[in-house]
């Protein structure tokens, strides 16, 4: 085995460290979230990857417990929105109000809005208006907002995670394309199996309450963002994603499904966030450096969403989904 330099023996250290520290962190998560090992892992791994989350799933499924509990084991600031079609930007971004000062001079003041926090909990994204929609594009690609011509940074860590009802679409509004590109991954949170809804049937309904407890700072999570940055990745896994994202491309796929059904296909904001989102999966389970099982268990949740089929596929059963496995076979 070829031996470490000082630096690689030092960043496998701090590996070992956080990844401790984070399995107390799913610990903690445990207390207030039974079951959805798989939703707590992918939401831990966009969060440690600096990105946003899409949970899809029905009601009742502890989307927004999830959220709230993540904003106290992080030790981050946690502000929620309800979505409604009569919601504005403003009541996302914040606005400027005329104020009068000492001497009785008037200028206008900006007031924050909900945005202005470290983890914004966006409830049933889609039952907002597109104009309204938009008003988190800025925010979630370069941290900072703009009202009225004037710029002002958002609170670091800044992360997204919004929810999406798949059932009831009736008075909904499709996220466009763009910001759905934002959002490192589409999470999909199912119905819990019978032995975990046999526990939350008991544990939930009476009056025992378990508090969690902060195991993070902010300023941790941001030095865990920096330390999965620094994971290398070999060639192979290099290659793997390349050749993954540009052959789920309709122009330049050698997939037959691919080339029939997808209408258009991920960018390369998609190749950014498997590797990015590899690295967080590493760092998380403890391991110097991510594996191609890696990328083929990450890349449903960060293809789906950048993806869509023909009328056609729908037609004849075939959805995103089926695409992506037939993607993945190449590989198994």
């Amino acid at each position: 085995m070829e031996k470490l330099d000082g630096t690689a023996e030092e960043t496998l250290e701090e590996i070992g460290v956080l990844s401790s520290k984070l399995g107390d962190l799913k610990t903690e998560i445990g207390h207030q979230i039974f079951g959805q090992t798989e939703v707590i892992e992918q939401t831990l791994i966009t969060l440690l990857a600096g990105g946003h989350a899409l949970l899809i799933g029905v009601p009742g499924l502890a989307k927004t417990r999830l959220a709230e509990t993540l904003g106290k084991v992080f030790g981050l600031s946690e502000k929620r929105i309800q979505f409604t079609p009569d919601l504005m930007p403003a009541d996302i971004l914040g606005s400027e109000i005329l104020e009068k000062d000492e001497t009785g001079r008037q200028q206008f003041q900006f007031v924050p809005g909900p945005v202005f926090s470290q983890l914004l909990m966006a409830d049933e994204i889609n039952r907002a208006s597109p104009r309204t929609q938009s008003a988190l594009l800025q925010a979630m690609q370069e941290k900072k907002v703009t009202v009225a011509g004037v710029s002002y940074d958002l609170p670091e860590p800044f992360h997204v995670l919004a929810t999406q009802n798949p059932i009831e679409q009736e008075g909904t509004y499709p996220l466009p394309e763009a910001q759905l590109d934002r959002f490192l991954m589409q999470i999909n949170v199912e119905y819990p199996d019978a032995e975990t809804e046999r526990r939350i049937l008991v544990e939930t309904t009476d009056n025992r309450s378990v508090e969690v407890k902060s195991v993070f700072s902010a300023e941790d999570l941001m030095k865990a963002q920096l330390l999965a940055r620094d994971i290398p990745v070999t060639d192979q896994i290099i290659e793997t994603i390349l050749e993954l994202v540009r052959n789920a491309r309709p122009e330049s796929t050698n997939n037959e499904l691919v080339r029939q059904y997808v209408t258009w296909g991920p960018g390369p904001r998609a190749s950014q966030a498997l590797i990015l989102a590899a690295r967080a999966k590493s760092l998380l389970d403890g391991r110097f450096s991510p594996s191609v099982d890696d990328i083929l268990e990450l890349a449903p949740p960060v293809l789906k969403h950048r993806m869509a089929v023909s009328y056609a596929a729908k037609a004849e059963g075939i959805d995103v989904g089926a695409v992506i496995s037939s993607l993945l076979e190449a590989y198994r």
